[in-house]
């Protein structure tokens, strides 16, 4: 029983530990705002693609996503998507973007490009898509 027990214990301390370099994504508020142009669901699935983002952030926390409004989603955001597209191998021609704002918090001990410890707020998320197309993630930050 003593040796189950140890291995059950051994078991959880070994998954606890793969998990801990990941960002955190597991309880993220989620602001749809109102928007005349997008539903939840293509909102979704601009978000899942930002959470796998984030979840490459070595120790970092998601809080809050935001839609920033239907205002961002203009001839002139979509083009500078167009003009961002080739810096990442993107030859598609988008037609559509969506913005959001989010807050996480960084690794306590920082790393990277993250001062230790630190919430940062209002960051920004820009994506686009063509007709019938996934989301395509092309800028973050402030």
């Amino acid at each position: 029983m003593k040796k189950a027990v140890l291995i059950l214990l051994l078991v959880f301390c070994f998954c606890g530990l793969m998990g801990c370099g990941k960002g955190s994504v597991s309880e993220v508020k989620i602001d749809y705002g109102n928007s005349e142009i997008y539903t939840e669901e293509d909102m979704d699935a601009a978000i899942e693609v930002i959470k796998d983002e984030f979840s490459t952030w070595e120790g970092c926390e998601l809080h809050s996503i935001s839609y920033s409004s239907d205002d961002e989603c203009n001839s002139k955001n979509i083009a500078w998507m167009n003009e961002l597209a080739p810096a990442q191998g993107l030859t598609n021609d988008f037609t559509q973007c969506i913005m959001f704002v989010s807050d996480f918090h960084s690794p306590k001990n920082g790393g990277g490009a993250w001062n230790a410890d630190t919430k940062y707020s209002n960051w920004q998320w820009g994506l686009a898509r063509s007709e019938d197309s996934e989301w395509e993630l092309l800028t973050w930050g402030y």
